[in-house]
C-alpha cells in the first residue's frame, strides 16, 4: 500500500473509534477482517498508528480544539514531520488533499501548556478520581504480552516457545507466568494449539492463585466472563473437584467450552443461575468494573466510560456482593476482584461492605500471598492486594478476600 492509502485506512478506523460506542480493538479487527488483501506489514503499520493516535487523543484534541478525526490525524502527521502535500495526495485510495481551512487550522494549533489531565492523557473526571499522575501515565504505556503455562512447567513452556522463535521471560510473581515485551499472535503457535499455554495477564493469574481453592471446596466463579480464571483454577486443581462458571451475560461464556477442550480442562460446569440453597466455600467475584486497570491494552476505554455508567457499575458490584453473602458457607470465603484502579470500585467498595456486614473481615493478604506463592509480599497494605503497572508491572488489578469473623 502507498503511504497515503495506509493513512486513509487509519482515518477510516478513527472515524468509527471516535464515535465512542465500541472497543477500538473490535473495530480494528473487523476492519482488517473485511480487507484480507492488506499485507501483514501494512496491517502492523495501520494498527500501531491507530493505537498511537488513541494514546495521544487528549493532547491532539486540545491542540486542535476539536474532536474531528481527520483534523486530529492531520495534526498528528504534522507533528510527526510528515510532508502533508505528499501524504494527502488525493490519490484514488489515499487521503484527500488539504483544503484552505485545514491548512489555516494547522498553522494555528494551540501551544498552551497542557493542563495535568491533558498532559497525562486522561479525561479530567477520571484523572481526579485516580489522583495519581504517575499511575495514570503508566496506564497510557504499551503493556507486555503475558501468558501462562498449562499442565507443564513454565520453563518447559519457555523452551518450547523458543524453538518456535518466540522469546519469553519468566514473569516475576506467578509460578505459571511468562512475558514478552511485544504483542505476539499465538494463533499459529503449536504450544498454544496443543493447550500448553494460554493468554492471561499475570495479575489475573495471581487473583486465581489467591482464591486458595481445594478439590473438596464448592467453588463458583460467579462473574466468569470468558472464564480465564476458571480455566486456571481447573488446572491448579488438576481437574479434580468442580468449578461452577456463571455469568449474567451468557454470550461472554460462549467460547469457554472450546477453550477448556483445547487446554484439557474437564472440571468446569457452566450454570445459568444459582439455586436458593446453594452454599459455597469459595464465592469468586471478578466483578463488572470500569476496566481502568486495562487501559494499557485498551486506551480508548477511558473515553467511553461516563460517570453515569460508573455509578451503575458500582451498584452492580454491591448487589453481587449481597448475593455472595447469601450463598457463602460458614467457613467459606468471598474473593472480590476487579481490573480497576478506581477507589470507588476497590477499597471503598470493601469498606462499605464491611460496614454493611460487620460480621465479616478481610483475610491478611501478606500471609495468604507468602503461603501460596512462597515469595516476599511486594506491597505494604495487607487488607487487599492492589496491583498496577507502578507497583507490580502488571495491569491494574484489585483482590480482597473476605470471610466470617
Amino acid at each position: 500500500m502507498q503511504l497515503s492509502a495506509k493513512y486513509q485506512a487509519v482515518l477510516e478506523i478513527m472515524q468509527k473509534v471516535w464515535q465512542d460506542q465500541y472497543p477500538a480493538d473490535n473495530i480494528i479487527k473487523e476492519y482488517l477482517r473485511a480487507r484480507k488483501y492488506i499485507g501483514s506489514k501494512d496491517r502492523k503499520f495501520i494498527v500501531n498508528t491507530v493505537w498511537d493516535i488513541i494514546r495521544h487523543r487528549s493532547r491532539l484534541e486540545f491542540d486542535c480544539g476539536c474532536c474531528e478525526p481527520r483534523m486530529l490525524l492531520l495534526a498528528y502527521l504534522q507533528q510527526k514531520g510528515e510532508d502533508l502535500d505528499i501524504v494527502a495526495d488525493d490519490s484514488t485510495y489515499g487521503l484527500k488533499s488539504l483544503d484552505k481551512t485545514e491548512k489555516q487550522a494547522l498553522q494555528h494549533l494551540r501551544e498552551d501548556v497542557y493542563p495535568p489531565e491533558i498532559e497525562h492523557e486522561c479525561p479530567k473526571w477520571l484523572f481526579e478520581k485516580i489522583n495519581n499522575p504517575m499511575l495514570v501515565e503508566t496506564l497510557n504505556t504499551t503493556a507486555p504480552a503475558d501468558i501462562r503455562a498449562n499442565f507443564i512447567s513454565r520453563d518447559e513452556a519457555k523452551n518450547k516457545l523458543q524453538k518456535e522463535g518466540l522469546f519469553f521471560s519468566l514473569s516475576p510473581y506467578s509460578p505459571y507466568g511468562l512475558r514478552s515485551a511485544e504483542r505476539i499472535n499465538l494463533q499459529n503457535c503449536i504450544a498454544y494449539q496443543n493447550g500448553e499455554i494460554e493468554v492471561q495477564d499475570e495479575a489475573s493469574q495471581l487473583g486465581a492463585i489467591l482464591c486458595d481453592v481445594r478439590a473438596e471446596h464448592r467453588i463458583i466463579d460467579y462473574c466468569c466472563g470468558g472464564g480465564g480464571k476458571s480455566l486456571l483454577l481447573g488446572a491448579i486443581l488438576n481437574n479434580k473437584g468442580t468449578i461452577l462458571a456463571h455469568d449474567k451475560n451468557l454470550k461472554r461464556m460462549e467460547g469457554l467450552a472450546e477453550r477448556a477442550k483445547r487446554l484439557g480442562i474437564k472440571n468446569i460446569k457452566q450454570i445459568e443461575k444459582l439455586q436458593p440453597n446453594d452454599k459455597f466455600e469459595r464465592f469468586i467475584i471478578d466483578a463488572p468494573c470500569s476496566g481502568s486497570g486495562t487501559w494499557r491494552r485498551s486506551p480508548d476505554a477511558k473515553y467511553r466510560l461516563t460517570p453515569k455508567q460508573l455509578k451503575a457499575i458500582e451498584q452492580a458490584q454491591e448487589e453481587i456482593l449481597d448475593i455472595a453473602v447469601k450463598h457463602l458457607a460458614p467457613t467459606g470465603r468471598i474473593v472480590y476482584m476487579t481490573c480497576s484502579v478506581l477507589p470507588e470500585e476497590n477499597e471503598q467498595r470493601i469498606e462499605a461492605f464491611l460496614q454493611k456486614y460487620p460480621h465479616f473481615e478481610t483475610v491478611n493478604m501478606e500471609k495468604l500471598w507468602e503461603r501460596k506463592l512462597e515469595l516476599p509480599y511486594p506491597l505494604t497494605e495487607t487488607r487487599w492486594l492492589k496491583c498496577s503497572p507502578l507497583s507490580t508491572n502488571t495491569d491494574g488489578f484489585f483482590v480482597c478476600v473476605l470471610q466470617h469473623r
